[in-house]
């Protein structure tokens, strides 16, 4: 294990932007490579990607790894997995930190695989035994009922995925660090799938990350016809509306409202909990909000204990008195 040094971050990038989860992973790979004594390395896969290299130095980084090719502009499981494998294999890490994004689901356990090693998916803490050299990956297990410790004593390198927002990025700064060039290597049998097309997402709102305020259902709202008045408090307050697993599951929420585990994980001022008990998978995803005021009418809700304010009430009459008043004070002003 000796000879297997440094923390990897995996740069991912998207038509020549930088995914935002890759400069959070920045900001904890800088801390624990610090601890380590090691350096921190980002490895980009992409095409004139140059500017990026030097933004992530300048969140971080010590050394940029960048194989440069028109054909990893976009990304390929066969291409990227094989890449970024024989660079392991060849530099040896002792860490590999990658975000939790549709693409980090897919490529991660495609290198956990191929060099035979653990994986830690969707960890909410991490930390480091800076005398063993041991990551320590907290997540959720055993369907979100309890929060586990994961270790990886045998095998290298330690690998995790990160959920987006659970990380912070450093201060951008003009930092010094070293660029170098990567071979590509694909051959025709990397390229089993081919990117025919683009269909851009249409989003309402700003997303669930970026909301300073954010009004939140569970089960307890009972329909999907009683989340659209969930909406018309969320537009009055001027925040986005969010939602727990079991209520995207129902179909009463889109998944891109999920907040939890498998879903996102947001930092707003205002987090307003309605008809939610209060489950491990859901907190992780909200536990850092500013302000969080819960409302159900189970007193013993779980939700409650994280809560800054606790209403015991039915929320199909409170929140319409909410609409109400919020109604006339804006009326009046």
């Amino acid at each position: 294990m000796n000879e297997y040094r440094g923390v990897w971050v995996f740069a991912e990038q998207n038509d020549g932007r930088l995914r935002r989860v890759s400069l959070e992973l920045l900001g904890k790979g800088r801390e624990l490579a610090h601890r380590l004594r090691v350096d921190l390395v980002a490895i980009l896969l992409g095409e004139d990607a140059g500017k990026l290299c030097t933004e992530l130095i300048d969140y971080g980084a010590d050394k940029v790894l960048w194989a440069d090719d028109p054909e990893l502009r976009c990304y390929r499981t066969d291409t990227y997995t094989k890449i970024i494998a024989s660079q392991i294999m060849e530099h040896k890490p002792e860490i590999l930190l990658v975000g939790a994004t549709y693409v980090g689901r897919d490529l991660a356990p495609r290198i956990a695989r191929r060099l035979g090693t653990g994986l830690s998916a969707d960890c909410t803490s991490l930390d480091i035994d800076e005398e063993t050299r041991l990551l320590q990956q907290t997540c959720p297990a055993f369907g979100g009922n309890l929060m586990v410790t994961i270790l990886t004593p045998k095998e290298r390198p330690q690998m995790a995925t990160v959920q987006p927002g659970v990380m912070q990025p450093l201060q951008k700064g003009a930092r010094k660090g070293e660029i170098i060039s990567i071979p590509a290597d694909i051959e025709d049998k990397d390229m089993r799938v081919s990117r025919l097309r683009v269909i851009e997402e249409t989003r309402r709102g700003i997303g669930l990350e970026q909301a300073e305020r954010i009004v939140s259902g569970g089960m307890g709202i009972g329909s999907v016809e009683n989340f659209k008045m969930l909406g018309k408090l969320a537009e009055l307050l001027g925040a986005e509306v969010g939602a727990t697993r079991n209520a995207v599951e129902a179909g009463w929420a889109s998944s891109d409202r999920m907040i939890g585990q498998t879903g996102k994980t947001v930092r707003p001022t205002l987090y307003i909990a309605c008809g939610i008990s209060g489950a491990i998978q859901h907190i992780v995803g909200m536990k850092d909000s500013e302000l969080t005021i819960a409302i159900s009418k189970d007193p013993k809700a779980p939700i409650f204990q994280i809560a800054d304010y606790g209403i015991v009430a039915d929320l199909h009459q409170l929140i319409p008195l909410l609409i109400q008043e919020l109604l006339r004070y804006k009326g009046a002003r």
